[in-house]
Formats: structure tokens, sequence, C-alpha cells
């Protein structure tokens, strides 16, 4: 099952190249501070700058890497269901354990059409999570399209970053309540697992994987004084690495604590000083370092 905390992980360049060292690092190091997952080639994968070659290559190395010891959820969306679909089926020959597809961006597909585009997808036969980002792809998955994407037997569960938190008790009247569904937002993750969420694909666990493994632990286990206490710490981070594009907020902060560079493609360009600060200080606070 994909619950937990599930790192969005960047994918770290060095001079322009995909640092392949470097990712294989990170994959460990997220094992060892208690990652429940990994979700290679998102958005935060920087997916849109990478080539085919790159993005088949990336997903391949970190399956490759975790050993099965924790499940890696690839990457595969496209506004294009030709090519959502040969993601899918690399993603499903490199062994991940499910793939992470999203609504169509730009092409504003109507409901029918995106159920056309999940089912095609599911059809490759590799389990299926629906994100659903209507603030990025402009299309919203309704609840209802939802229940019915979730009669396929690969359609398994929604990364939703809606940030409705009315729309987890919705999705599970019409999905049921074994349909996963994790949250694709940190700052609203506690509520969103109240509201009967069972995880957070996070950015912000690139940079604090310990605390969010943590806080999702709690959560989880119905201690929510103790998530609350941990989202204290962490919510400075949240709000931080967002002031600018989140990827790049996270790629700086890991660069501080020599996970890897803070290198990003065009059309993302470097932090500026003052985010940069802020970053820091809520870094400081969190207490990753002094």
């Amino acid at each position: 099952m994909i619950t937990g905390s599930l790192p969005a992980l960047v994918t770290p360049f060095t001079n322009g190249q995909v640092d392949r060292d470097a990712l294989k690092k990170l994959v460990n190091w997220h094992v060892e501070q208690g990652s429940h997952g990994l979700v290679p080639v998102g958005t935060t994968g920087e997916s849109p700058t990478l080539t085919h070659s790159e993005h088949d290559e990336v997903v391949k190395i970190v399956v490759e890497t975790a050993a099965g010891r924790i499940p890696v959820v690839a990457g595969a969306g496209s506004n294009n269901t030709i090519e959502t679909v040969r993601l899918v089926n690399a993603a499903k020959a490199a062994g991940a354990d499910a793939a992470l597809v999203v609504s169509p961006y730009y092409n504003k597909p109507t409901q029918a059409g995106l159920i056309a585009h999940f089912t095609a997808a599911a059809d490759c036969g590799l389990p299926i999570i629906l994100y659903n980002i209507p603030g990025r792809s402009v299309v919203d998955i309704s609840p209802a399209t939802m229940g019915e994407l979730a009669k396929h037997p690969m359609i398994v569960g929604v990364k939703d970053a809606t940030g409705d938190l009315a729309r987890v008790p919705r999705t599970r009247m019409s999905c049921g309540t074994d349909f996963v569904q994790v949250s694709g937002e940190d700052a609203t993750a506690l509520g969103f697992n109240a509201h009967g969420g069972v995880g957070c694909i996070s950015v912000t666990a690139n940079v604090a994987p310990a605390l969010c493994a943590e806080f999702q632990n709690a959560t989880l286990a119905g201690d929510y004084p103790k998530a609350l206490t941990l989202l204290d710490r962490l919510m400075p981070l949240h709000d931080a690495i967002f002031i600018e594009p989140g990827l790049v907020g996270a790629k700086y902060a890991m660069s501080l604590l020599g996970l890897c560079s803070d290198e990003v493609r065009l059309p993302l360009v470097d932090l500026t000083d003052e985010t940069k600060a802020k970053v820091k200080s809520a870094m400081r606070f969190a207490g990753l370092f002094d």
C-alpha cells in the first residue's frame, strides 16, 4: 500500500547533466531516514525539462537503488496520452511499484476525456495513482469521475493537490475506503489525513525526511497532538520552500545539507538572496542544523 511520507524526489544535476551518483546517494539516504516511498520524475523531479531518455534512466536508477526496500511510484505524466502510455510502460519495465499520472494539462479535456486518458494508462497493467492538481493542469478530476476510474483494478489511488480537505471524504464516498488518498500539499497534510488520507507526496521531505516520516507516522497512528507539535516545527520550512518554485527551494536547502547541488534547469532559476535567508532560518527552526 502507498502510504506515509513519500518524497517527491528531486533530480540532482551537475554541470547540466543528471548526477547519477548523487541520485543513488539520495535514495539510500531516504531509506535510512525512514521515508516510506519515493516518487521520482514528477514535477519536483523537473520532468518537464528532462529528456525522455533521462526520465527513463532516473526511474531505473531509483528502482534499482531502492532494491525493494521502499516502494517507488514513478512519475509518468503527460498531456499526450500516447506519451503517457509509453512512460507507464517504461516504469513497469523498470520495476516501479506504481505510476503517478497527472491530469492532462493545457488540453482541457472533458471528464469523458479524462476517463479515456487514465484508462489507457491503467490498461498498461501497472497500478496507477491519479494526480489531481487543477491549479496547474486547469482541469479538475471530479469526485464522480474519480469514482468511475476507481472501478478499474489498476487505478488504486489519488494524489490530491486541490487544497480542498472536503474532497477527501467526498472521494471516499465515490471510490470507497480502500482507495488510496495521499496529499500533494505539505502544509495541509495533517488535516488531509484526519479526513481520511493516508500520506503525502511531499516536497519538504526532500529536506527533512525523518521529520516528515515521523509526522506521517503520528497521524496514521492517530496521535494528532504529536503530529501537531511536529507540524509546528515543519510549517516555517513548508512556507519558505514554496516562496519560489518548491523544487528550487528544496534543492537549495539540500545543498546546505551537502546532499546535492542547487542546480536547476531553465526556465527555473536560483533563489533570490532574500528567499535563501528565509529557507536557512526555517531549517534552523526545524532543527536541521545549528
